[in-house]
């Protein structure tokens, strides 16, 4: 099976540890139906490996993407995210080197290099620009450009800080789309980041800890879709 494509925007909810067993399930019919409304924008889960399986059932049109992968195969690994069991579970795509799971630059190599082999998307996560512009020269399917200091703030990165990693990426791999996630807390902020040129964002505590995470999620997603109009 092919490598699936993602459309510009997109929009990735992670909700990491905080959503489990049957709330994740929600999510995912949830994500699917905001796929099949907004068809121009793409709409990724992130799930717990643990329920890639369950999960995946519920999607066609969204996407279900690993928390990791190792960049090994099958063999010894004892403990270790096997890249084949995620795609046997039914994720199209993978985060690589997350604040909250950081590797060694070999490591973010040979991840890649795994997820290509199993036509996985590449969500790679880059710190600063420094380390956006080196994970730029690998060519990744897509780079979270999140400074780790504002994970879970609720403070957006900078508007300087957008643009420069919005040039850098491109500049070095054009066909890599860019996702800037940091202190995502509304839909203003979804506008804000895909009007100011990231292809994609995304979002964890301001839909999981909301008053309604679900009308948030949809609220996201719809901000999406009204940022590429007011483009158009």
């Amino acid at each position: 099976m092919a490598k699936k494509k993602i459309k510009k925007p997109f929009f990735i909810f992670n909700p990491k540890s905080y959503l489990y067993g049957h709330d994740l399930e929600e999510m995912s019919k949830l994500a699917e139906i905001l796929a099949n409304k907004y068809p121009q924008v793409s709409v990724l889960l992130t799930a717990p490996f643990a329920d890639i399986s369950s999960v995946s059932q519920n999607v066609n049109s969204a996407l279900i993407s690993a928390q990791h992968i190792d960049g090994i195969k099958p063999g010894r690994g004892m403990g270790l995210i096997l890249p084949e069991s995620v795609k046997y579970a039914g994720a199209s795509a993978t985060f690589i080197n997350h604040a909250e799971h950081p590797l060694t630059f070999d490591q973010i190599i040979q991840s890649i290099k795994r997820a290509d082999e199993l036509d996985l998307i590449t969500i790679v996560c880059a710190n600063s620009l420094e380390e956006a512009k080196a994970i730029s020269a690998l060519h990744p399917d897509i780079i979270l450009c999140e400074p780790t200091e504002l994970i879970g703030t609720g403070k957006i990165s900078s508007e300087e800080y957008i643009l420069n990693t919005n040039k850098v990426v491109k500049e070095i791999s054009p066909q890599t789309l860019i996702m800037q996630g940091a202190g995502i807390s509304t839909a203003d902020d979804v506008f804000r980041v895909i009007t100011l040129g990231a292809d994609g964002t995304g979002c964890t505590s301001g839909i999981t800890t909301s008053e309604d995470p679900r009308e948030t999620f949809s609220e996201m997603v719809l901000a999406c879709q009204r940022a590429i109009e007011n483009k158009e």
